[in-house]
């Protein structure tokens, strides 16, 4: 019986079509992406040392697919296979043959890209022949055979045959590297692992962890080397990824126009988000951050000129260079786009690329007609925008996310309404929120389709290992279109963990709905503490609007004279508090199983430890507010008792929680910081000759642009005013003290300590 999880997911996945049962999910088999034709005859076939891989004269002995084929066949599976030509016995023989497999329906029209990814599996007694028309074909039959092979009674696989292809030729995932970078030993492997799942695109956006020489402003404390740029490239490459750079423009760059050098070609002077689009240098500082990203990003096809969100484009009327004069002799802010569009695109296009962009506002169906018919549109609309690309030429791919605004973990699961104590405006677990889209009949009907992209948004902070869930069964609807929510899942656990790890849907729920509850547990307040926001998608905010912050009520300060409160303070969602430690305490429980007996990716279990332990602390701290308050009282009481002594001790003791709080506060802080800085480089202010310019977004309020270091994960902890609440509840403490003849006492207490 499918567990709570499963049937969410698939509940939410019935508007996309029937569920689908998978012919090696029913015989005890686990493949991502599901293959699109599968046959078994029902036996199964055991697979020993003494096989041996039989590679044709046309393969090479080091070719990627052989490559592949011993090592996950030695790191999952414990077989050491070895080479040997023409072998007498049991053999694995791969085959590279031109037009040798042929594929069936599918949505991408480009025949021939979809053939070069199909392969055939043929599985007999004392034969695995894997065929294909093109080496990324071969090197996905191996992936999908490592990923077949299950252990057990020796390593079986089914004996019949799998044809597979993909649906859309490219199947992307969005890397973002904007707040953080990773180590580069990091990088290769979530680039390996998304080869491992067909995923064939791994679009990257760096912002200033990028060496720019034509912009060494820009260049944060840690950022990639050309050289080593152009490594991770030939590593993608080699396992037949495309390492894809992402480079926004002419918005969302405040990581550029926050530098002084930079700020003469802001849009709005008083605004760091978004550029002047008809200023010469705007198109000289683009086109030299483009010539430098190319030139270590040698072999890729694709580049990604993200013109999302440039809310401002035509509005302005002030400066040397204002956007409106042009706008208003365009005809609309589409257009503005479009030319603007048409320059930097064009030269990305005439130095070898196909240039990826976001079709959407300000343009307009009517404005497409302006854009040049190379560029491929990132998203659909499943309407009028797709039929005027189509129209244009235009080829597009389906956009889709596995994280927007989400903190800590992504929406897996969404937690009851009776759950929390803020009314959410809707929304759906991304896992089926992201198949469905991938299924969207309109999209299918009205766009010329080629691909399609799921992204892990950090504009949070969350860890990237947060997202494969997301990733991997999103991009599996990209090859297959049958793909069913629940399945999917399933399939990604024991993939992704191997099939020792227990009860991963449930880390998954509980990792969710802690999230949420930790998110939902503290008050939203506008913010005294950064610059307002200067903007929204609709308007200019004049005055700016505060930013958005949470916050909590700490007890009522005692009165010095009897120590009475003048207020009172409860816990208000003490039964949920109650409900999400219980469930806290068997995900943490489960995380530390699954540490001791998953056969892969203990690290991806680290972080969600540490992500557990964030939202432990969180509802352990309401426990000590709560306690806090009770000793206020319990002084309160003792006070009217006469037994002053007693009393001042109680007020001490709450002191001391406070004390505590901040030493649990700082001890996850410590512990996440170091668990995460296992795979990313440190956010510092200064390194490498190189020092960061601290300075936030006018428009988009992101969580990790708070703070310098990693403090922002408990940011609204150093927020609230327990340092004026410790020197009150001091003041009182001693006055009383003094007015009943009992020592003083000073409390250094340091609240924004992080060490």
């Amino acid at each position: 019986m499918l567990n709570r999880f499963l049937a969410a997911l698939t509940l939410l996945a019935t508007s996309s079509g029937s569920a689908f049962a998978s012919p090696l999910a029913e015989a005890g088999y686990a493949v991502l992406p599901m293959p699109q034709s599968v046959k078994l005859s029902g036996k199964s076939v055991r697979l020993t040392e003494d096989w041996k891989i039989a590679v044709d004269a046309g393969l090479k002995n080091d070719d990627v697919a052989v490559e592949a084929l011993k090592d996950e066949f030695s790191a999952r599976h414990h077989l050491q296979l070895t080479l040997e030509h023409a072998p007498a016995g049991a053999k694995f023989e791969l085959t590279v043959a031109p037009g040798s497999v042929a594929i069936g329906a599918a949505q991408d029209r480009d025949r021939d890209a979809l053939a070069a990814q199909a392969y055939r599996i043929d599985i007999g007694d004392k034969l695995v022949h894997i065929t294909a028309n093109a080496p990324a074909g071969l090197f996905y039959g191996v992936e999908t055979l490592a990923q077949l092979a299950k252990d057990g009674d020796g390593v079986t696989v089914p004996a019949g045959e799998i044809v597979d292809w993909p649906d859309l030729q490219l199947r992307q995932i969005y890397w973002d590297d904007a707040h953080h970078l990773e180590r580069p030993d990091a990088l290769r492997h979530a680039i390996r692992q998304t080869a491992f799942f067909k995923i064939n695109a791994f679009v990257i956006k760096l912002e200033g962890h990028f060496q720019y020489r034509s912009a060494p402003a820009i260049v944060e404390p840690y950022a990639l080397s050309p050289a080593e740029f152009q490594e991770l490239t030939d590593y993608a490459g080699h396992y037949h990824v495309q390492l894809v750079p992402y480079l926004d423009s002419p918005a969302h760059i405040a990581f550029i126009l926050k530098h002084p050098e930079y700020s003469s070609i802001r849009e709005f002077a008083d605004s760091d988000y978004e550029l002047s689009t008809v200023d010469p240098d705007s198109f000289k500082l683009m086109t030299g951050m483009f010539a430098d990203l190319l030139d270590a990003n040698k072999g890729v096809k694709y580049f990604y000129l993200s013109t999302d969100e440039p809310y401002y484009l035509g509005r302005s009327t002030e400066g040397k260079f204002p956007e409106a004069p042009r706008m208003k002799e365009l005809g609309s802010p589409g257009k503005l786009l479009a030319d603007f569009l048409g320059k930097t695109a064009g030269y990305l296009h005439e130095h070898g690329r196909t240039v990826i962009f976001w079709g959407e506002y300000p343009m307009k169906p009517a404005d497409v007609a302006t854009l040049p018919p190379y560029l491929i549109n990132g998203e659909t609309d499943n309407g009028d925008f797709d039929a005027a690309c189509k129209s244009r030429g235009i080829r597009q791919s389906i956009y889709t996310s596995t994280e927007g605004e989400e903190k800590l973990f992504p929406d897996y699961v969404l937690a009851p309404p009776d759950r929390l104590l803020h009314k959410r405006d809707g929304g759906k677990p991304r896992v089926a929120e992201a198949i469905e889209t991938i299924k969207a009949a309109g999209a299918r009907k009205n766009a010329d389709l080629m691909g399609m992209l799921v992204a892990g948004w950090g504009d949070m902070g969350l860890h990237p290992e947060t997202f494969w869930l997301g990733y991997v069964s999103a991009t599996a609807a990209g090859w297959n279109p049958a793909t069913e929510p629940a399945q999917a899942a399933a399939d990604f656990y024991r993939i992704f963990y191997g099939p020792s790890a227990v009860k991963m849907d449930r880390v998954y729920e509980l990792m969710s709905t802690q999230a949420q509850y930790w998110a939902d547990s503290w008050e939203g307040a506008p913010s005294t503490l950064r610059k307002g926001i200067w903007g929204n998608s609709n308007s200019i905010y004049n005055p700016r609007h505060p930013a958005h912050d949470q916050t909590i009520k700490l007890p009522p300060v005692p009165n010095a004279k009897d120590l009475s409160a003048n207020g009172k303070w409860s816990v208000e969602n003490t039964r949920l508090i109650d409900q999400a430690t219980t469930e806290n305490t068997e995900l943490l429980d489960l995380l530390a199983q699954n540490l001791k007996q998953a056969e892969f990716n203990h690290y991806n279990l680290e972080v969600f430890q540490s992500i557990a332990k964030i939202c432990s602390q969180n509802l352990q701290m309401f426990r000590q507010l709560a306690e806090m308050n009770s000793l206020l009282n319990l002084a309160a009481k003792q006070a009217a008792d006469k037994k002053d002594a007693d009393a001042v001790a109680s007020l001490d003791s709450a002191i001391g929680v406070a004390e505590q709080i901040r030493r649990d506060r700082n001890e996850v802080l410590k512990d996440t910081t170091a668990t995460w800085y296992k795979s990313w480089y440190p956010r510092v202010a200064e390194a490498n000759g190189r020092t960061f310019l601290h300075e936030l977004d006018d428009v988009k309020d992101h969580l990790p642009d708070r703070t310098v270091g990693m403090e922002y994960l408990v940011y609204r902890e150093l927020n609230l005013p327990m340092d004026k609440w410790v020197e009150q509840v001091s003041a009182a403490r001693n006055a009383f003290a003094a007015a009943h003849e009992l020592p003083k006492k000073t409390v250094d207490f340091g609240w924004g300590k992080t060490e």
